[in-house]
């Protein structure tokens, strides 16, 4: 039997953070719809941030990127909404040709109240080969088109 040792390589390593999640910092662009100042998308990306929030109310777009076409097997988002009740929706999908066509991932519905649910967090477990952007639309709140879209995290792995 023949066998030899698979050297992995300084690119691999680099690019997959400690906790298994993939440093995006180092894998992709970001592109925003807005952005406020003292909440920038860095602190949604990055371990150790206080959260992305849009400047400007109503729909937001969040999209990754990358440099690479990318192997995913899990997204997280975070979302937290302490001070006023809403209903929150978001759309996660995926393209393989650079944002010329995409597919869904997941949309869904959120009810936030500060009585009780303020916090939402998924992670979707999916199966993507090739994928060359990510887009994250949120609607912050469907019934006012005034709210404004915040995320407390998004993870890749």
């Amino acid at each position: 039997m023949r066998k030899r040792l698979i050297e992995e390589t300084k690119e691999n390593r680099l690019s997959i953070a400690p906790t298994g999640w993939l440093k995006v910092e180092e894998l992709a662009e970001v592109e925003i719809s807005s952005e406020d100042a003292q909440h920038p998308i860095e602190s949604a990306l990055l371990t150790g941030g206080n959260g992305w929030r849009a400047a400007d109310p109503g729909q937001q777009t969040i999209r990754l990127l990358f440099v690479q076409p990318q192997l995913l097997h899990r997204i997280r988002v975070c979302f937290v909404e302490t001070t006023v009740q809403r209903t929150q929706e978001y759309l996660l999908r995926w393209s393989g040709d650079a944002g010329h066509s995409f597919r869904e991932i997941v949309r869904q519905q959120w009810n936030f109240s500060p009585e009780g649910s303020v916090t939402q967090t998924e992670e979707h477990r999916v199966d993507l080969s090739g994928v060359t952007v990510l887009e994250l639309i949120i609607t912050p709140d469907i019934g006012n088109e005034h709210a404004v879209a915040s995320l407390a995290e998004l993870r890749i792995a």
